[in-house]
C-alpha cells in the first residue's frame, strides 16, 4: 500500500479548502479515492476539519512504534558506535544510511536513548553528537503581522459573495509544520477555475508574489 507523504497531506488540505471532491483530490495527487476517504476519516477533528499536521504526526508515531519493535542487538550497537565515533553522524543520518543499505536498525529515538544510557554510565558517545544532546530552545510565537487597509471577509461586496462576476480570485496559503514548505491555491469564484503551486521557500513574500503575479 502506498503511504501518503507529508507534502500530499498539505495538498489534500489545500484542495479541501477549495471545496474539491475526494475523487478530484485523488486524481490530482495520484492516490486512489479510498485512500483519501480513509485519510480524512482517520485525521479529521470532531468538526470534520482535516488536520494535516496531526495526520503526519500520527503517521510518524506509527512508523516509530514499528521501528522500536526491532531489537537493538550487538550488531546494531557496533554500527551505531562506528558511525558516531568515526564519522560523527547524527542518529537520523545513521538510520538513513542503514535504510538505504537495507541494514536492520532501530529508530533514531532509540539510538538517542542508547547514547544517553552510555553517558549516564560514564561513556563519551554523546561527545560525538553534533549538539552533545543539548536541546536548543525554540522561540515561542512570532511578531504579529498587521496588514494595512485589510478588509474583513464579512465586509466584502455581495457581488463577490454571490459570484455574480468573473475575475474575483480567492487565494489561500497552506503552510507546513514549523513553517517548512507551503502551497498557494488560487480559485476563480465564478468558474471554480483552480490553480495551485508549491512554494519552495515557505511563506516568503517575494516567492509568493512571484508565483501569483
Amino acid at each position: 500500500m502506498k503511504h501518503i507523504t507529508k507534502e500530499q497531506r498539505y495538498e489534500i488540505k489545500a484542495y479541501l479548502k477549495c471545496n474539491m471532491s475526494q475523487k478530484f483530490i485523488a486524481d490530482a495527487i495520484g492516490l486512489c479515492e479510498s485512500s483519501i476517504s480513509r485519510e480524512l476519516k482517520r485525521n479529521s477533528s470532531k468538526r470534520l476539519i482535516y488536520q494535516p499536521a496531526k495526520a503526519q504526526e500520527k503517521a510518524e508515531e506509527r512508523k516509530e512504534r514499528f521501528n522500536q519493535k526491532r531489537k537493538f542487538d550487538i550488531n546494531a550497537e557496533r554500527i551505531v558506535i562506528k558511525y558516531l565515533e568515526d564519522e560523527q553522524l547524527s542518529p537520523k543520518q545513521i538510520v538513513g544510511i542503514c535504510k538505504k543499505g537495507s541494514i536492520p536498525m532501530v529508530s533514531h529515538e532509540r539510538i538517542y536513548a542508547f547514547i544517553r544510557e552510555d553517558k549516564a554510565n560514564g561513556g563519551d558517545l554523546y561527545k560525538h553528537t553534533r549538539h552533545r544532546l543539548k536541546h536548543r530552545k525554540r522561540p515561542v510565537g512570532g511578531k504579529k503581522v498587521v496588514i494595512k487597509d485589510k478588509v474583513s471577509i464579512e465586509e466584502r461586496s455581495s457581488v463577490i459573495n454571490n459570484k455574480e462576476r468573473f475575475g474575483d480570485w480567492e487565494i489561500d496559503l497552506i503552510v507546513g509544520k514549523e513553517n517548512k514548505g507551503a502551497i498557494v491555491t488560487i480559485v476563480e469564484r465564478t468558474t471554480a477555475f483552480f490553480m495551485k503551486k508549491k512554494l519552495k521557500n515557505g511563506k516568503n513574500a517575494k516567492s509568493l508574489a512571484k508565483e501569483v503575479i
